[in-house]
């Protein structure tokens, strides 16, 4: 009886908290097309970035993700904040949306962020032949130097997925030193594959881990699961994108994890 009266209490509590919202918590959105199918301002339903919003309840939800995006980049990729693709290139990465956030933020166009969710790796692993230095770095070797910051380093020559995640994030601390950062792993994916998926996934973790920044595993919680999606569409469209289902259980599931963990 007691053990019921806690849970009921606990309950109560987070609806609560839902209830009331994070009317003070400014969210920013980083990442590729499944969160880019929610629409720059996070309303489209087939993002589950939409039910996030919903669920979080923010002062303001904005997303500055697209479709294609990388966190890994080239030996060309370069700093373009115009460049306004729907597909793989080498600027469209996640290291260029930032620097269209910071632009907004400095422009006064953008609240800064108190929040920022990053959820990209899919396309790392999609097409990992475009990005060829996509693994040549373990995240041990991309945190050997500790002593500073790598973002004095030029961007071109960050071209391991572990040191583009390691350069993104400390570029949103520089310029958001108040801002909690977190990370998710992509979906599972039948396209991009189960074992590139996870691979990408683990290196994310991993540089979480070295950096202090909470990371979600999309890959083993959320709603898709590529064996189940190969055989029958349950929650994607297309095996990887989500549909309406599939971005409402993995919005409200992300917003639950972040409650968990929020720092403020």
């Amino acid at each position: 009886m007691r053990r019921c009266i806690v849970s009921l209490l606990a309950f109560f509590v987070i609806m609560g908290v839902y209830a009331a919202g994070h009317p003070d918590i400014h969210v920013v959105i980083l990442g590729d097309s499944n969160t880019s199918i929610g629409g720059d301002s996070c309303n489209g339903e087939k993002g589950w970035n939409k039910w996030f919003k919903e669920r979080f309840a923010p002062a303001s939800c904005i997303s500055y993700a697209r479709s294609g995006a990388t966190w890994t980049n080239t030996s060309q990729t370069k700093y373009n904040v115009v460049e306004n693709t729907a597909k793989l290139s080498k600027d469209n990465v996640i290291y260029n949306q930032v620097n269209r956030l910071v632009q907004a933020c400095e422009k006064g166009e953008q609240a800064k962020p108190q929040l920022v969710i990053i959820a990209a790796g899919t396309n790392d692993a999609w097409f990992s032949s475009a990005r060829p230095g996509v693994f040549s770095k373990t995240p041990s070797q991309a945190f050997e130097y500790q002593d500073a910051f790598i973002t004095g380093k030029p961007v071109a020559q960050v071209l391991s997925l572990a040191e583009s995640v390691r350069y993104v994030c400390e570029m949103l601390m520089e310029h958001f030193p108040d801002a909690q950062i977190v990370l998710l792993t992509p979906l599972q994916s039948v396209a991009a594959g189960s074992e590139g998926i996870r691979k990408v996934g683990d290196i994310i973790e991993r540089c979480g881990q070295y950096m202090g920044i909470n990371v979600i595993r999309q890959d083993y919680g959320c709603s898709v699961y590529g064996v189940q999606e190969k055989v029958k569409k349950t929650h994607t469209y297309d095996g990887t994108h989500t549909d309406v289902a599939g971005a409402k259980k993995n919005g409200y599931y992300i917003a639950n994890r972040i409650e968990a963990i929020l720092q403020m």
